[in-house]
């Protein structure tokens, strides 16, 4: 572990200048990304997943956001919890189970905006995947939701215990839906990078959504200065009028550059897969992307066979190990400035 965390400190990572300038300077080495922490070997979301990310090499840490009912930023997937806590199991909140349209989608379970960050302190976060990561479950029922401020401080305190700078990469979760609710993600974030200090050009932040009038809000309404990734999948974002590969083509990118940094498109937007499953050749996405002068930072790396290309899959096993470092360096061949995975010891491995 020392020596991984050793070669995430030799990475030389720097970050991005001025926000929304032509042509966001690109790190020396490609970033990884500790995607939900190191939610490979910890449930997702959990100090004690950010922790081992960094340790095991992240050069940052990825809390998704999503409000309290009392106003403040936790860190959670979704901000319906019943499969990341264990709130299914609790009696005394059996009655706050209820279904709510959450961004066009009709969703049945529990959710942090119905809940004071005293009642979601006391449950604890379970495995997400418990099929597929069987050994995360000895986990379940240990760790606590954590606030922004927690991984604020975290971040903070992992930055001078490893002697080597732990950059912090928020999502906003569902902003339009939590706005319309009277619950604002954009604002508290804002107060809570400013409080730390970190609301500057040269801080070790990004912040991404996959709302760009999220976005717009943020550089233009709040002025903030951290840089702005916008994220990318297949359809459209939601309550707006373009689609994702209208904003990912040429002239969309360069209308991007305007206000943000740089895209964090699915992965199979940078290199898709064949009709048997394997890798297909790079599109443009990547060469347009710096062109336009975005860093592009695709998402998410997994090592188990059910998430890589057909080509790289090792047995028959769908939760068994493939070719997962084959498939990181193929993609750092397209020129991508970072990117998205659960294992970020493995990540390490790939960029070394």
């Amino acid at each position: 572990m020392t020596a991984l965390a050793a070669g995430g400190a030799a990475a030389g990572v720097t970050f991005a200048g001025d926000p929304a300038s032509a042509g966001a300077p690109r790190p020396r080495r490609p970033l990884v990304i500790g995607h939900r922490g190191a939610s490979g070997y910890r449930p997702e979301h959990t100090l004690a997943s950010y922790e081992l990310a960094a340790r095991t090499g992240a050069d940052f840490i990825e809390p998704d956001l999503v409000a309290t009912k009392d106003r403040v930023l936790v860190a959670r997937h979704e901000n319906e919890i019943s499969g990341t806590t264990d709130v299914a199991t609790r009696a005394e909140f059996a009655g706050r189970r209820t279904t709510k349209t959450i961004d066009g989608v009709a969703i049945s379970g529990w959710f942090t905006e119905d809940f004071t960050l005293a009642e979601l302190k006391s449950l604890r976060a379970v495995e997400r995947l418990p099929a597929v990561r069987q050994r995360n479950t000895l986990y379940d029922g240990r760790f606590q939701v954590p606030t922004l401020d927690e991984v604020l401080e975290l971040r903070a305190r992992l930055s001078r215990e490893l002697d080597r700078e732990i950059g912090v990469y928020p999502e906003t979760k569902h902003p339009t839906y939590f706005r319309s609710i009277g619950l604002p993600l954009e604002e508290p974030l804002v107060e809570r990078l400013r409080r730390h200090g970190l609301n500057r050009s040269d801080a070790p932040v990004f912040v991404q959504s996959f709302e760009f009038v999220n976005l717009r809000r943020l550089r233009t309404e709040l002025k903030v200065r951290v840089p702005l990734v916008f994220l990318a999948g297949a359809g459209s974002p939601f309550n707006d009028p373009k689609t994702y590969a209208e904003y990912l083509s040429p002239a969309g990118l360069q209308e991007l550059s305007r206000t943000i940094d740089g895209i964090g498109p699915e992965k199979g937007l940078v290199i898709p897969r064949n009709a048997d499953g394997s890798l297909a050749a790079p599109t443009s996405l990547v060469r347009d992307a710096h062109a336009a002068g975005l860093l592009v930072h695709p998402y998410t790396f997994r090592p188990e066979n059910q998430f890589l290309p057909a080509n790289l899959r090792v047995g028959a096993d769908p939760a068994a190990y493939g070719r997962a470092i084959d498939e990181i360096q193929v993609f750092l061949g397209t020129g991508i400035d970072g990117f998205f995975t659960d294992t970020p010891d493995i990540g390490v491995l790939a960029r070394g």
